[in-house]
């Protein structure tokens, strides 16, 4: 900005100067013109002055109504920047009003859980309702674990540097779906894996292995819990140009409409998915992930026959 607009901008910040600013040249050019009529007279000559009087007032009003139009504009600017940021702000604060809600709940499931087992054993005269009441804590006692485990990688991803090492993709799929075999979910239900690997091998993708494992458990593991008994869940992978492409299906319930564009928050559970195990954080922590290796991860769902649910990660190889 030229140092005479920067001299404008900070004497417009005191209101009075800035009237004044705009008005001097309309006053100025008001005095010309005035000056110039008092030497009127009727002789030719003499005329030439006053058409110059009235070029001067002319010119004079223009630049204070340019003048008037800047100062104007700087102030709409200022005004649509600062509803901008307290929309922001209002959006933050909402934000943080509902995950804090949406935690309370969370915490205090697995906490009442636990309560009422104990009490339950305290009560209980049987030695089966005691095991029966001391697995009910058990399981509440993880769920609790499993929700503090994930709050804490979350906030980690905002603290620790992203490893940039390569990452042999088709072999982490690999591991993780050898990793989701233990889990309970799995004892009737098969994860097939589909890896296209001719004409060539993939690329490496460049990221943190760790984490890129973390999301790819999450979704088989959250696809697992959706799908029904003797059913199967996919894992597809394939090269689409300067990306990998893994793509996670299941034919579960699926997921409403409504409910698309708000899975991925923190804490957020949909209908579907309130009588299921599990932090509500899993969703949000893959898509973080996913993002800070400059990737992308969607969504499609059908709830009619056939219904399920694909989850796409998209993934940049070779970036760094």
């Amino acid at each position: 900005m030229p140092l005479f607009l920067r001299f404008l901008n900070w004497l417009a910040n005191w209101r009075l100067l800035r009237t004044v600013i705009v008005l001097t040249p309309a006053v100025f050019g008001a005095l010309i013109s005035a000056f110039l009529q008092a030497y009127y007279q009727p002789v030719p000559l003499l005329a030439f002055r006053v058409d110059i009087g009235m070029m001067g007032f002319i010119l004079g009003v223009v630049m204070s109504i340019v003048l008037a139009a800047y100062f104007f504009g700087e102030t709409s600017r200022g005004w649509y920047a600062r509803r901008e940021v307290d929309e922001i702000v209002s959006q933050t604060e909402e934000g943080r009003r509902q995950f804090i809600r949406r935690l309370d709940h969370e915490i205090k499931n697995p906490l009442t859980g636990m309560q009422v087992a104990l009490v339950n054993m305290s009560e209980a005269a049987a030695e089966t309702d005691r095991k029966r009441a001391g697995e009910n804590a058990r399981i509440a006692v993880e769920r609790l674990k499993r929700l503090l485990a994930d709050l804490r990688k979350l906030a980690e991803l905002e603290e620790r540097p992203l490893e940039r090492l390569p990452v042999d993709i088709p072999e982490l799929l690999e591991e993780v779906a050898e990793a989701v075999e233990t889990l309970p979910a799995a004892q009737d239900r098969k994860v097939h894996l589909l890896i296209a690997r001719v004409p060539w091998p993939y690329p490496p993708v460049t990221g943190d292995r760790d984490l890129l494992g973390l999301v790819f458990y999450n979704l088989v593991e959250n696809a697992l819990k959706f799908t029904g008994a003797n059913d199967s869940v996919e894992v597809r992978a394939l090269e689409d140009g300067r990306s990998i492409v893994v793509e996670v299906a299941d034919s579960g319930v699926g997921i409403p409409p409504e409910e698309l564009m708000r899975i991925f928050e923190e804490l957020y559970r949909g209908v579907n998915a309130r009588g299921t195990e599990g932090s509500g954080l899993g969703l949000a922590l893959a898509r973080r992930i996913v993002y800070l290796h400059g990737g992308l991860v969607e969504v499609r769902s059908r709830q009619d026959d056939p219904r399920g649910t694909v989850f796409t990660v998209r993934l940049p190889v070779g970036k760094k």
